[in-house]
């Protein structure tokens, strides 16, 4: 079973290189990445791994985050031109974790009749900087974790390949013209990194925040926090909310103890073996 992973990106290069190392040996055979006009190190990235024949990379300048267009375009390319059987749409700060063998073993195992799995994503807390990497550094998460609407953190969706697939805008649905068959949610989590640092955290918003508003297809609901963050950003406040994210030991220790919070070091493990 062939199983190829889409990836949208812009600004990743403090990430990028786990990702595509991570999943590349956890059962993703071929990633199809699309660069929205990053300004880093991270086409370089993408082109090195391109050159060893493991990612397609395009190239996307368009600045006004048309997400769903730009992911429905590379799922499509995984099944029409790159044979793939399952299509995983991610974000760089995501990682696709199985405790039962790799991805693709998971998804072999899966009824003839599923074409979706919805798979939930548990957020890592960000930590005080210290110059190392974010896999050593972060390793508490929420055992709940919410958006900042206060709302659960949707699931992502993978799905079966299929040439008129249809991906909607977060990647948290597909559809086709035609019914899919049943959806599961598989034995898969996501470990999700969203905020690691606040130069990070600042350009992602300043730039994803500002090509949102350049959208005059999406309703205003759509990317609710990306618009909320960035009107803290523009009213001065980003760096105030950020302070609010990163874990102080007190908070750790208060949030371990009732439950909130737990230590995981899967993915640190994990990486310090393939990096």
């Amino acid at each position: 079973m062939r199983l190829i992973l889409t990836l949208l990106v812009r600004n990743e290069e403090d990430i990028l290189q786990a990702n595509l190392e991570y999943h590349l040996h956890r059962g993703v055979d071929f990633l199809i990445v699309t660069d929205n006009g990053s300004e880093d190190g991270t086409v370089e990235i993408l082109e090195e791994y391109q050159r060893q024949g493991t990612v397609k990379l395009i190239h996307q300048p368009r600045d006004d985050y048309s997400q769903a267009r730009w992911v429905t375009r590379m799922a499509r390319m995984a099944c029409t031109e790159y044979g793939a059987d399952w299509v995983f749409n991610g974000d760089a700060d995501e990682f696709w974790w199985s405790e039962i063998g790799d991805l693709n073993t998971v998804l072999q195992g899966m009824p003839a009749n599923v074409d979706v799995a919805l798979v939930q994503r548990t957020n890592f807390l960000p930590q005080p900087e210290d110059g190392r990497p974010f896999y050593d550094l972060m390793t508490v998460r929420e055992t709940r974790s919410l958006n900042p609407a206060g709302n659960p953190l949707p699931p992502k969706a993978c799905h079966r390949a299929y040439s008129d697939i249809e991906v909607a805008q977060g990647n948290h649905s597909v559809s086709r013209p035609v019914s899919l068959g049943a959806t599961a949610e598989p034995p898969l989590v996501i470990l999700h990194f969203p905020i690691r640092s606040y130069s990070q955290f600042e350009l992602k918003i300043r730039r994803g925040g500002a090509a949102y508003a350049r959208n005059a297809e999406l309703p205003e609901e759509v990317g609710y926090t990306w618009r909320r963050l960035h009107r803290l950003l523009l009213d001065g406040q980003l760096r105030e909310y950020y302070e609010s994210q990163v874990s102080s030991p007190e908070k750790i220790r208060t949030g371990l103890a009732e439950g909130n919070l737990v230590e995981d070091q899967r993915l640190r493990r994990a990486l310090n073996q393939l990096l």
